[in-house]
């Protein structure tokens, strides 16, 4: 049994930050009811390719353990179905503009006074309040806007997005953790609460040390590439193969790393004596570590250097991060089949629990695949 078993997740949301949230929750045993657009469902259903038999894998990445409901908003048969479910339900979550679930009365103030056990998390672009309250949000452009962006990428360089939707994953751990935190306080007092987080909002949060940097020093970052503007050496280097990833943080994995270059030299040169020595002296001393890098291959630097006990890793493309020996003995990559696509091989929580386990128990729902099991069963 799951940690959130017989809680019921009613969730109005698309793309990635509330599906990646409600995933999480239905990992945790939670129910949940994923409403959509009849016809036409979750934008990620059309976002490809790839597809596979006609599904997108991007929907199918973040969409397991749900039940798909199709329900049209303005049909009134349809909104009292979604006013049942409500009732029904111990979290609603969404991600509508401002406003839209106020126009169905579906928003929190209609429901606080009859409902006070109702635990509802909004998630929006830019917040409710503020010039930019009405603004469509992607994770891109609050990326972009939140600086995220201007300190990604290489230096000099065009600006550069991350590979994934981190801004927007941040966010969904965020709602996560906001509706355990508001489950945990109704326990407690029968009190539900609502919940807002936004794309920015959990984007400013995960700057950390950009913001910091800014906001106590004065200092405006700027993209580094892969290496770190307060560490020396920590970035990718060449070999004659590919890139490695090398990470000397400190003065005695610096010594360390020199040892297994075979330039013990290096560490008791007054240039890169301390770790501020060698981000004074940065590319001097980076040139000396990649022409050395760059003798041998990445599998045999990673050899080396593990051995000397210096944090590195390779770089590695998709392929060969899931046939990784450490990735392969977590069985984290789990297989479920689903209707359309068969076998489906899927990346599993990332956190274990050793009394309530998280699990991936029903595949990504087809659209409105449980409207007739959902609507079935408020009427019985």
């Amino acid at each position: 049994m799951g940690a959130l078993s017989g809680i019921r997740v009613l969730d109005f949301t698309r793309v990635v930050a509330g599906p990646y949230c409600t995933m999480l929750l239905g990992d945790l045993g939670a129910e949940i009811v994923k409403v959509e657009q009849p016809g036409q469902g979750d934008d990620t259903r059309s976002w490809g390719p790839p597809f596979i038999n006609g599904e997108s894998t991007y929907f199918l990445g973040i969409n397991r353990n749900k039940k798909s409901v199709c329900l049209d908003l303005h049909n009134e048969h349809d909104l009292a179905v979604a006013h049942q479910l409500m009732r029904q339900s111990d979290v609603v979550i969404e991600n509508f503009r401002s406003g839209i679930m106020e126009r169905f009365g579906l928003g929190y103030e209609s429901w606080r006074q009859s409902y006070p056990g109702l635990i509802y998390c909004a998630i929006s672009g830019y917040g409710r309040t503020g010039p930019y309250k009405d603004r469509a949000g992607y994770d891109v452009m609050v990326s972009a806007l939140g600086g995220l962006m201007s300190i990604t990428g290489t230096p000099d360089g065009a600006p550069v997005k991350t590979g994934v939707a981190l801004t927007d994953v941040i966010t969904g751990l965020n709602a996560f953790s906001g509706i355990l935190a508001a489950l945990y306080h109704r326990e407690r007092t029968g009190q539900g609460q609502r919940v807002d987080v936004s794309l920015l909002s959990a984007e400013l949060a995960a700057l950390i040390n950009a913001a910091s940097a800014y906001l106590i020093a004065g200092e405006i970052p700027e993209p580094q590439g892969s290496s770190h503007s307060s560490i020396v050496p920590y970035q990718a280097f060449r070999a004659s193969n590919g890139y490695i990833l090398i990470g000397a943080a400190n003065d005695k994995l610096f010594h360390h790393l020199c040892q297994a270059l075979e330039h013990p030299e290096w560490a008791t040169n007054e240039r890169y004596l301390t770790n501020a020595n060698r981000v004074q002296n940065r590319e001097q001393l980076i040139a000396l570590i990649e022409a050395v890098i760059q003798t041998d291959t990445v599998h045999i630097w990673e050899q080396r250097l593990v051995a000397a006990g210096v944090a590195v890793a390779p770089v590695n493309q998709m392929n060969q991060v899931f046939q990784d020996p450490q990735v392969i003995s977590s069985q984290q990559v789990v297989t479920i089949p689903h209707p359309s696509v068969g076998d489906v091989k899927m990346v599993g929580p990332a956190v274990t629990y050793s009394l309530t386990p998280a699990q991936v128990t029903t595949p990504p729902p087809r659209l409105g695949e449980q409207t007739e099991e959902i609507i079935k069963a408020l009427m019985d």
